[in-house]
């Protein structure tokens, strides 16, 4: 049999199907790192507005900001901040507060599915009692 010629044709094959694998690890990353983002963003601002002269307005706002600052305003799409009543035996019977925040999962480079990631950050909450 004559092989001459399959040579190219074996590094193109090849070659695409490394470069879609490199690609696909790649975007993973970016997924993962905008998802780390999102949540250490909830968590900074529900210990915002835990803080016991902060609103939960300005837990959201800062969550906001921060997110916006790091990979884009473009992907937060809706962020509430709660304060979850304390009950016996649930983290020490203090309040909680909690920044939910929804936001675009990238899945081809930064476009991606609106709403397709959801992260919640808690906080005790702080008083002056």
């Amino acid at each position: 049999m004559d092989e001459r010629g399959s040579s190219p044709v074996e590094f193109v094959l090849v070659g695409a199907l490394l470069t879609v694998l490199t690609l696909a690890v790649l975007q993973l990353g970016l997924a993962v790192y905008v998802r780390n983002v999102v949540h250490d963003a909830a968590v900074e601002g529900a210990y915002h507005a835990a803080l016991a002269d902060t609103s939960l307005r300005d837990g959201a706002a800062r969550t906001t900001a921060i997110i916006a600052r790091t990979v884009g305003d473009a992907f937060v799409q809706q962020v509430t901040a709660q304060e979850i009543p304390g009950q016996e035996g649930a983290r020490g019977g203090q309040p909680v507060i909690a920044v939910t925040v929804t936001a675009t999962l990238p899945l081809v480079g930064l476009l991606g599915m609106i709403g397709g990631l959801e992260v919640t950050g808690h906080a005790p909450a702080e008083s002056l009692d």
